[in-house]
């Protein structure tokens, strides 16, 4: 079955960075488009950055555009979210959604001083 384990999230320092991983199995994961959706404290569960199957585009929300970089390794079968410039308001738990509405169990980013 499809299962998705995040990875990477602690606490950081505004202006920090840092990297996610989404480790996929159960899956032909080069065939599927994947995302990173994060939910902060108190609030709704939003996109964050797509990247499609071959990796060759990639989508942004405004808020992450030019700060966040996602990327794919189809022989590792993960995907990666790289987070520069990071600000308090990036704290929350990070997720991956693969195939057939499926969810890994999140990764929590904090970034405080």
């Amino acid at each position: 079955q499809v299962q998705l384990v995040e990875s990477g999230g602690r606490l950081v320092q505004p202006g920090g960075s840092l990297r996610l991983s989404c480790a996929a199995s159960g899956f032909t994961f080069s065939y599927q488009t994947m995302n990173w959706y994060r939910q902060g404290p108190g609030k709704e569960r939003e996109w964050v950055a797509e990247i499609t199957g071959s990796g060759s585009q990639t989508y942004y929300a405004n808020s992450v555009k030019g700060r966040f970089a996602i990327s794919r390794d189809n022989v590792k079968n993960t995907m990666y979210l790289q987070m520069n410039s990071l600000k308090p308001e990036d704290t929350a738990v990070y997720y991956c959604k693969g195939p057939e509405g499926s969810w890994g169990q999140g990764t929590q980013v904090t970034v405080s001083s």
